[in-house]
């Protein structure tokens, strides 16, 4: 911010300065505007209605480089302006309340002096808060286990000492907490086992990735009775979700990856206020045939709820032995083709169709309240 010390006398000098500093404001502007631009052509790709959307994720970083730099232009225009001017446009933000749950560090700026100019004595008349949201940084730290042992002086009956503790990994270096946030990091937020090996060597852990492999494969033993009692609950439900998505999976000797599958058995009974809980379990695959939904929904009877794919008639096909399986088809998905029909031109049939699944779709929701 320039005083007037720092402006010339000279009348043409101080025009140029006038001119340039107009321009530069209205290059940002620009900028600004460019960039806003861009953002909702994103935003609109990745969240718009469903016959223009994109893949999110195909955006994603974009979206935060472009909403980064529209961040800075506008930090760089709060600190040319003067801090008592107001602004022309207030600045988006996120600005939600902080979760009741979260801890609070209370922190009072008292004057530098309760003493008022007249000699009197100040006092509290009400105060402004204000809340922030701070962060401390993940720390590591060592557990010391000790188990002292005791002996009788006047005796030789033995040693008595506490039995040691069970620990997911005998005698190994992690506590169970250490593992669990392993496991979270990798499946939950997608950070590599390398990636954590790194981030701990910035506190001197020096850990190689296949011991943090080792940690999650018998944390994924321990885990087995978890997972088949959530199976076995999900297939106690009289109406179930199923389906199928790809995965590549690493082929030994090839140095290439090969095509599985990830079987998706879900229940959700929220929208007709259901009792059981929501709940969802995959399990893999190496393939995409019939027989191994088959083997996944064995002792499982009642509704299943499936896309259009041929591989689920097995379930249904005649003579087949095992519980009864009733498939359920999916109404998003026949609505899909049967909108894509009408884009081509006058077909009555076709939205005949998809004004009847509207009006299916309108009882739901009354239903639902």
């Amino acid at each position: 911010m320039l005083d007037a010390a720092d402006l010339p006398d000279n009348i043409t000098a101080l025009k140029a300065m006038l001119i340039a500093a107009q321009a530069r404001e209205v290059r940002k502007d620009d900028r600004i505007e460019r960039l806003e631009k861009l953002v909702a052509a994103f935003k609109q790709a990745a969240f718009g209605r469903k016959s223009e959307k994109a893949d999110p994720e195909q955006f994603d970083l974009a979206l935060e480089d472009l909403e980064t730099a529209i961040a800075a232009i506008h930090a760089e225009d709060e600190a040319d302006s003067p801090s008592d001017k107001p602004r022309t446009k207030p600045r988006s933000a996120n600005r939600g309340s902080l979760p009741a749950h979260l801890p609070r560090v209370e922190v009072t700026i008292e004057p530098e002096s309760l003493i008022c100019a007249c000699g009197g004595g100040l006092h509290c008349i009400g105060e402004d808060v204000s809340e922030r949201l701070d962060v401390i940084p993940a720390q590591f730290r060592v557990i010391v286990t000790r188990r002292p042992k005791y002996a009788c002086r006047a005796c030789t009956d033995g040693v008595a000492q506490a039995p040691a503790p069970v620990w997911l990994i005998q005698a190994g270096l992690p506590t169970e907490a250490t593992i669990a946030h392993v496991l979270v990091s990798k499946y939950a937020d997608h950070l590599p086992l390398y990636r954590q090996a790194q981030i701990m060597s910035r506190q001197g852990i020096d850990l190689d990735r296949s011991t943090l492999a080792d940690w999650v494969g018998r944390a994924a033993f321990e885990l087995r009775p978890v997972f088949n009692a959530l199976i076995a609950d999900l297939k106690r439900s009289t109406k179930l979700f199923m389906d199928e998505t790809r995965a590549p999976v690493l082929d030994p000797g090839s140095r290439k990856t090969k095509t599985g599958y990830f079987w998706a058995l879900a229940r959700d009974d929220r929208p007709w206020d259901g009792g059981a809980p929501p709940g969802v379990a995959f399990t893999y695959a190496p393939g995409r045939a019939g027989h191994h939904a088959e083997r996944i929904l064995q002792g499982f009877t009642g509704i299943l709820q499936v896309d259009g794919y041929a591989g689920y008639n097995r379930l249904i096909a005649p003579g087949r032995v095992g519980p009864n399986i009733w498939l359920a088809y999916c109404w998003a998905h026949a609505r899909r083709k049967l909108v894509e029909i009408t884009r081509t031109g006058a077909t009555p049939i076709a939205e005949e169709g998809v004004r009847r699944i509207g009006e299916l779709y309108r009882i739901e929701a009354e239903l639902r309240g």
